[in-house]
């Protein structure tokens, strides 16, 4: 081969070869690099976004304690990189001139890519003190849930396990409370939220106990409730004091339309659908469908106590016999829906006379039960 020919072929080692190499390298590290910028521009943004948070959880604090409502969050911090935020408060308190509490720990936590849904954990207990009243509240398990739009918001929720209570300061005083489960939902009404702010709620509270009314109710077995019903001009509420909600309810026309009332207590049970609302002297006032089946020998007494006493002995059996037939001899009627439903072996459920709260009374048919009063709710 001449000596200024140059080689048909390039061999390893040649200029040509190696002179890839480098952009080859490039290639393979490119990725890496790719996903380690990534990582910093996502740890940068979710700082920032975590300074707003802050600031804006601040600035709420501030809006609040200037209209007379003071939080207190002990220990607060937020964390949940990468992917969310927890705020975590060793104790969450609040303060306002007719009540105040405190419930701690609490965690609420809210993933990145969805900030508007915000689950929040408690651990007891909770203490609340109003006026002369005084509760102190445990639970095995609380979980919330709340999730908003830039309309408001869109549902609620709330589940406790293990729930008990004790309020002192009533009278009779302390009233022991404990629910084995509860629940509670809530959601814009469709196509009634934006004309009269109506709001669904749903509550469901299994094995519940009130001693208080074991010797009213006969049995001392826990109860199951279970309510379904829309509440109007609810979407005014905010977080003023009690009094002031309830008032500005009540003057925009506001009503409880009871869909479905259900509450069993061993053999006893009891069906009710209906409308509530406030009078002008803040009692509560309506009337309701009810059907009842094991409550007959409870409400009859109730009813033929005072008249019977008037009319002496032997017209106070009279009187005790008529309102027993009255009650206990109206027709079976089912109530709708699937929690209504007789089961084998229950006994049938009967309807009652129209129950009407007015003018501070609670009256069955043409009977007022005697020395019952509606007191005013504030």
């Amino acid at each position: 081969m001449p000596m200024n020919q140059a080689p048909t072929n390039a061999t390893p080692g040649t200029a040509e070869g190696p002179s890839r190499r480098p952009g080859l390298r490039l290639g393979l590290f490119a990725p890496f690099v790719l996903l380690v910028l990534l990582a910093l521009a996502w740890t940068a943004g979710w700082f920032w976004l975590r300074g707003r948070a802050e600031a804006e959880i601040d600035g709420w604090f501030a809006r609040e304690a200037q209209a007379g409502r003071q939080w207190t969050c002990t220990d607060r911090s937020l964390a949940g990189y990468p992917f969310r935020f927890e705020l975590r408060c060793a104790t969450l308190g609040f303060a306002r001139s007719d009540v105040r509490f405190t419930v701690g720990p609490v965690v609420a936590v809210a993933q990145v890519y969805q900030p508007r849904h915000v689950i929040v954990e408690a651990t007891g207990p909770f203490r609340v003190q109003q006026d002369a009243l005084a509760a102190d509240v445990t639970w095995s398990g609380l979980e919330a849930s709340l999730h908003v739009t830039g309309d408001g918001f869109q549902r609620a929720s709330l589940v406790v396990d293990g729930l008990k209570g004790t309020v002192s300061g009533a009278d009779p005083s302390p009233i022991d409370f404990a629910t084995g489960h509860l629940e509670l939902h809530a959601r814009p009404t469709p196509g009634r939220f934006a004309t009269d702010g109506a709001v669904d709620l749903s509550a469901r509270v299994m094995r519940a106990s009130l001693p208080l009314l074991d010797p009213v109710l006969g049995g001392t077995e826990p109860a199951d409730l279970a309510l379904d019903a829309t509440v109007t001009r609810a979407a005014g509420f905010r977080t003023r004091p009690l009094a002031q909600e309830l008032e500005r309810w009540r003057t925009a026309g506001g009503t409880v339309e009871i869909a479905s009332l259900a509450a069993e207590k061993g053999s006893r049970r009891l069906r009710a659908q209906g409308v509530l609302a406030l009078d002008e002297q803040h009692r509560p006032a309506g009337q309701l469908d009810v059907r009842t089946a094991g409550l007959e020998q409870v409400i009859a007494p109730l009813i033929s106590e005072q008249l019977g006493a008037r009319l002496g002995g032997d017209g106070a059996a009279l009187v005790g016999n008529i309102v027993g037939q009255f009650l206990g001899g109206r027709r079976k009627e089912p109530a709708p829906g699937p929690d209504a439903q007789d089961r084998p072996g229950d006994p049938p459920l009967k309807v009652l006379p129209t129950v009407r709260l007015t003018g501070g009374r609670v009256v069955v048919g043409p009977f007022a039960v005697p020395n019952v009063r509606l007191a005013p709710l504030y």
